[in-house]
């Protein structure tokens, strides 16, 4: 274990923190639900933490935190409020939030409920619209199929994007067109593979199984909720923190009717794109992304790294 497991609201969550207390503060919400922390931690915890008090948690339930009891009562608020008592715990005034996939959407909730304890929020590749992700992430992992030759279940993707169907149906079909991928899977996300992530060295792949199926009932939890099925598209215009939004060339995530409203309605937004990368500029193009988390958090023209 790299970091610390401190109880937060009742559950033990793991957190991570680099650099100086003096330091602007900044949270990294990961994405999934229940993906964890380690590949924002591996590629950007030294290059962040020269210049920002860096925390990364994994979230309530996931990975190496705590996990949830069957029958134990867990929904997408209990996630939010972690955020703000993590900020009391530490005794930051107010921080600024990184939240990448489903982690934007997280920030975007925390900012619509605590503006107040809140700087500036980067999203990275997020997901404001489970919805228009899924349909989005289907069109893409047809065009995959298609390419490796999987021409009946491409077909059955384009129509399941067009199709009327629930919220949760659409997540799922999702789910089980990709992992007909198999080892192509990954090409939905990222397009940059010269950055790995190096998971070994850390934890036995014992313990990464462990970690993943607390993840797994994590995710089933917030599935049935519901919660994460709705539109957070109209919280944009409500939420006055400066906001950028951070976006690889080649993914597919954030849709263009996402963007297009994230441009209209953010009234503080900006928005970046990183040309050679796919769902995740911070290890696709690290070192680019480091510089335009700092240019952004705490008006760094250019960080050349060490």
């Amino acid at each position: 274990m790299i970091g610390e497991l401190i109880e937060i609201r009742g559950k033990k969550l793991y957190v991570e923190t680099f650099g100086e207390k003096k330091l602007p503060a900044v949270l990294y919400l990961h994405g999934g639900p229940g993906e964890g922390s380690h590949d924002f931690y591996y590629h950007q915890a030294k290059r962040l933490g020269e210049h920002v008090r860096l925390i990364i948690i994994d979230q309530r339930g996931v990975c190496r935190s705590e996990g949830i009891e069957e029958g134990e009562a867990f929904g997408l608020r209990d996630l939010v409020e972690d955020c703000e008592a993590l900020r009391d715990y530490f005794g930051i005034e107010r921080w600024s939030v990184i939240g990448h996939s489903f982690g934007g959407f997280l920030a975007l909730l925390y900012a619509s409920a605590y503006p107040g304890s809140i700087e500036k929020i980067i999203f990275e590749g997020p997901t404001f619209d489970f919805e228009l992700t899924s349909r989005s992430l289907i069109r893409k992992t047809s065009c995959l199929l298609e390419k490796y030759g999987q021409r009946n279940l491409a077909e059955q993707g384009r129509e399941l994007a067009e199709a009327d169907v629930s919220i949760r149906e659409l997540t799922e079909g999702y789910m089980e067109l990709s992992d007909h991928l198999g080892e192509h899977r990954m090409e939905i996300y990222r397009h940059n593979h010269d950055n790995p992530t190096d998971y070994e060295s850390y934890h036995s792949e014992e313990e990464w199984d462990e970690f993943y199926d607390r993840s797994e009932f994590h995710f089933d939890l917030l599935r049935e909720e519901g919660e994460v099925f709705r539109s957070l598209l109209p919280l944009l215009s409500t939420v006055p923190n400066p906001m950028l939004l951070a976006l690889g060339k080649f993914d597919a995530t954030t849709c263009e009717k996402q963007i297009k409203a994230f441009q209209h309605d953010a009234p503080n937004g900006e928005v970046t794109i990183f040309e050679h990368s796919g769902h995740t500029p911070h290890y696709e193009e690290p070192d680019a992304f480091k510089e335009e988390v700092l240019r952004f958090i705490i008006n760094e023209e250019r960080v050349f790294s060490s």
